[in-house]
């Protein structure tokens, strides 16, 4: 099946150490807590360190650079796995911190870490979405990270499936179901009107009270 580029266009559109503390980041904190929480190994820790190192390099990056130095930092550092062989449960929402520990990920948790990375690389909410497809080849669903140079922009899109960051409309083999950030959700066909809040995602609210009890304090990303 050929998904148009109608199709997308229908879907809306760490750092110095210093400056994430005084935004809501102070990594020796999450680090304490990640350690408490879930007891690293050394690879863990310095998978974590590595992620450390891309955030706090991020910040001089054109925006085109970081989308390529995020997803290429995941889709290198991860293996891809599903639910239940990771969590022992069959649809489960890492965040970027458990999925480091692991190792591990699955599609949701690819996106899920290369948006939190990118918001705190600056990279603003409204220019990004996390977008559920139906992967064709694969028939089945899938998650990607999409992004929006402005909001009539045509997206590109991130994937764990390939390192490639190509425009939706290279993208033939996805169809675009729906898309949210932490401000809003949107439906494929429904133009660029939001229908409907993050807040009804309930795996989404229980990753950002997960995020906020290993120390990510600062989950609005204004």
């Amino acid at each position: 099946m050929n998904i148009s580029l109608r199709s997308w266009s229908l879907l809306p559109a760490c750092l110095l150490l210093v400056a994430l503390s005084a935004i809501g980041w102070d990594y020796e904190h999450i680090f304490a807590r990640i350690n408490t929480l879930y007891n690293p190994d050394m690879q863990a820790q310095w998978r974590l360190q590595e992620w450390r190192t891309l955030l706090d390099n991020s910040q001089t990056l054109s925006d085109q650079q970081k989308l390529e130095a995020v997803n290429d930092f995941f889709n290198q550092r991860l293996r891809f796995s599903d639910d239940i062989s990771i969590w022992g449960e069959v649809d489960y929402w890492a965040s970027p911190a458990e999925s480091m520990v692991k190792g591990a990920a699955d599609c949701e948790d690819y996106s899920i870490a290369k948006y939190f990375s990118l918001r705190r690389a600056g990279i603003p909410n409204d220019q990004l979405r996390l977008t559920y497809v139906k992967a064709l080849e694969l028939n089945q669903a899938h998650m990607v990270l999409t992004y929006y140079a402005t909001p009539d922009s045509e997206p590109l899109v991130l994937d764990n499936l390939t390192d490639r960051i190509l425009p939706a409309s290279h993208r033939n083999d996805l169809l675009p179901v729906y898309s949210f950030n932490a401000e809003g959700l949107w439906l494929a066909g429904r133009g660029n009107s939001q229908t409907g809040s993050a807040k009804q995602l309930s795996r989404w609210q229980d990753l950002l009270k997960k995020m906020q009890n290993e120390g990510f304090d600062d989950l609005a990303l204004p």
